[in-house]
């Protein structure tokens, strides 16, 4: 209960202090993608990847600024020149290391983890946490257990505790790591979950994002 009740006010005091010292670069980001790219400066909601499960099962919108095209989703599960691409998809994780949809811009801001600045606002409404497991959408989850059998009781375990914006997995090697490794050490915090886990985590934080390691 203690612990509960101490990260959600860290999570809170840290995500207004984030926000206001982003402020600079997320106002950056919104102008030049909006001139650069025609559409909203962040994933538009219908777009069905920005649905992500939380705590519970909890459906919940991810914010995220846009480094993709309008309806890039939907080019790559129905437009026939992206059938090769989307195959690849599934396979790879659902990661795709060289994604043709994604804008010159899109590939700066995704490489230093800045498309992911406006989940500090999920924290905020507390959907998410600053640091947690993936937030995984419902098809990901769906696909990666059938490939991957026997990771349904880390999938369960996952989702006792809310999303983050980093996590164990993040920096020890982020979108490198194969789902079934990735879910056991999603799985693996949130049994081991402490303020002293979540201190490491978000200290190592800062490295991953300036290498651009395993970002996509």
């Amino acid at each position: 209960m203690l612990y509960n009740i101490v990260k959600r006010t860290v999570d809170i005091v840290l995500s207004i202090i984030l926000l206001i010292l982003f402020s600079p670069i997320m106002l950056i980001t919104a102008v030049v993608i909006k001139i650069t790219s025609p559409g909203p400066v962040l994933v538009e909601k219908t777009n069905s990847h920005m649905r992500r499960i939380g705590k519970g099962g909890k459906v919940f919108r991810l914010y995220k600024f846009r480094s993709m095209p309008v309806n890039a989703d939907y080019l790559l599960t129905k437009d026939p020149r992206f059938k090769k691409l989307y195959s690849e998809y599934k396979r790879s994780s659902f990661k795709l290391h060289e994604d043709p949809r994604v804008t010159k811009f899109g590939r700066f801001i995704r490489k230093y983890s800045i498309d992911e600045t406006p989940q500090f606002f999920n924290v905020l409404m507390g959907d998410m946490s600053m640091v947690g497991p993936r937030p995984y959408h419902a098809d990901e989850l769906t696909e990666q257990q059938k490939r991957y059998p026997g990771t349904e009781i880390y999938v369960k375990e996952t989702q006792t505790v809310k999303p983050g914006i980093t996590g164990y997995w993040q920096v020890s090697g982020r979108s490198n790591i194969n789902f079934d490794k990735r879910i056991k050490m999603d799985a693996e915090y949130a049994r081991k979950r402490s303020l002293l886990m979540d201190f490491a985590i978000i200290l190592k934080t800062p490295i991953a994002m300036v290498s651009g390691v395993g970002a996509v």
